[in-house]
């Protein structure tokens, strides 16, 4: 009477679906954890996200009372030699939406059920129990994002799930295995100062954004120098929080309507990529693909990837993502639009580059994301609409330069009337404050006048 969990990117132990239907069907329930370097090492191989899945796991093991069995393998060798040891007759696990998820799924789908073992996915990824579900009244997949809010906030909700007894201990004929180190994975961590992984961590940070920060949230999450953001998105992403129990525990009002709204773009994008794989890989836009002059100038992207444009809002944004491995929304913005619009570099250049250093980096938000500031995805808007001037954006949401301040030292003591452009300082004001441009911090790589109207020429001469 024993059931396999196959965890993957559903770290936790409250409200987990896949987790309480084994507990409710068999009176002896083994989790496990596969290490697959095809992900691990693959396209979008990160050290600091798996570094953070590493503690998301050391986390949900002592939670689970040291039960969780860890393999390195391919999960469709490993999860049936686990069942043959245990003795396994069910094998439970969450329902994915991403294109690699979904072929390795029904690989060890296969495998299970050629070893006898019968397989059951559950919900518990979304705030939506089925992404597919959603549907324009022509029986479409949405590709807009209004309508299919609409029909999100309609959408029935499952109940939430408390915490499980204890699981107790492995049977004799299981190996728990060993919680491997990120060098033994081939792996470093590249950022100096990243969020903790784990559900511990993840629920005490709701905790305290439901009760200090939510109500303020439609007003000011777009404020950069504050940062009343939740940075709830690294535990969505490994599950170590469910988007179900985060809108389960939304109070009424404006602020927790707008955080609401964000957990939808969160399914949306799931729901986008789910139809739409190809997605992944080129250009929702079908008369996109292939036929934009995308630059692929490599010093440039260098500039832009180390924080050295010469622009400060986009330099703070990159920096950011180099120190702690997340970038706060509005920035991400406005740095995707500085690489595509005024670099006219390939969306896919800063996607890989996000996805290799996001402790956050979810494959469908990413992309979509990157898509919608290129003006190729589903956003319907037309280009002119998301090219952002980065001085005008600072002003808006840095008007005290804090932002700024906090991940470009070299502007510190820049005067506060010259911290957006920098380069309009006079000589003497420069060297008073010790950022010579040039010397201690770079002067514009583009002018951005300029680039917007070559970013407007090229949509321009697609078009036509």
């Amino acid at each position: 009477m024993t059931a396999l969990v196959w965890l993957t990117r559903d770290l936790r132990s409250h409200d987990h679906p896949a987790l309480r239907a084994a507990l409710e069907r068999r009176e002896r329930i083994i989790p496990v954890f596969c290490f697959d370097d095809r992900l691990l090492q693959g396209r979008h191989a990160c050290g600091p996200r798996t570094q953070f899945m590493l503690e998301c796991l050391a986390d949900l093991d002592e939670r689970l009372g040291d039960s969780l069995v860890f393999r390195r393998g391919s999960p469709e060798q490993e999860l049936p030699a686990v069942a043959r040891g245990a003795g396994a007759t069910e094998m439970h696990f969450s329902a994915d939406s991403g294109p690699f998820a979904r072929r390795r799924i029904d690989r060890v789908r296969r495998a299970m059920r050629d070893a006898g073992v019968e397989s059951f996915a559950h919900p518990g990824l979304h705030a939506v129990d089925d992404l597919d579900g959603p549907r324009t009244q022509a029986g479409k997949p949405y590709t807009v994002f209004t309508p299919f809010h609409r029909t999100w906030l309609a959408t029935p909700r499952r109940r939430l799930l408390g915490r499980p007894r204890s699981l107790g201990s492995l049977p004799s004929g299981v190996d728990k295995g060993a919680l491997p180190s990120l060098t033994d994975l081939g792996l470093r961590q590249e950022v100096e100062d990243p969020l903790p992984g784990g559900e511990t961590a993840g629920r005490e940070r709701l905790s305290r954004f439901l009760r200090s920060r939510v109500g303020e949230y439609a007003d000011n999450h777009d404020a950069l120098g504050r940062d009343t953001t939740s940075r709830l998105s690294p535990y969505l992403h490994f599950g170590c929080v469910s988007a179900r129990e985060i809108e389960q525990r939304l109070p009424r009002g404006k602020g927790p309507d707008a955080f609401r709204r964000q957990l939808c773009w969160r399914d949306f994008y799931h729901h986008v990529l789910l139809h739409h794989p190809r997605n992944a890989r080129s250009e929702f836009q079908e008369r996109y693909r292939g036929s934009i002059s995308w630059s692929y100038a490599e010093r440039r992207f260098e500039a832009w990837r180390d924080g050295r444009t010469g622009y400060p809002l986009v330099d703070a944004g990159m920096r950011q993502l180099r120190r702690e491995g997340w970038v706060h929304n509005r920035a991400r913005l406005v740095v995707g639009s500085f690489l595509t619009k005024d670099l006219g570099i390939d969306w896919r250049w800063g996607e890989r580059w996000f996805m290799k250093l996001l402790i956050d980096g979810d494959q469908a938000n990413n992309n979509g994301n990157w898509q919608w500031i290129a003006s190729v995805g589903v956003d319907p808007q037309p280009a002119f609409r998301r090219i952002y001037n980065p001085a005008r954006h600072q002003e808006r949401f840095d008007p005290r330069g804090e932002y700024v301040r906090r991940y470009v030292p070299e502007l510190r003591a820049v005067p506060h009337e010259h911290l957006t452009e920098p380069w309009t300082m006079p000589y003497e004001t420069q060297q008073s404050c010790s950022c010579v441009i040039g010397r201690d911090y770079p002067a514009p790589i583009v002018d951005h006048g300029h680039a917007r109207r070559e970013a407007l020429q090229r949509f321009r001469v697609r078009r036509a």
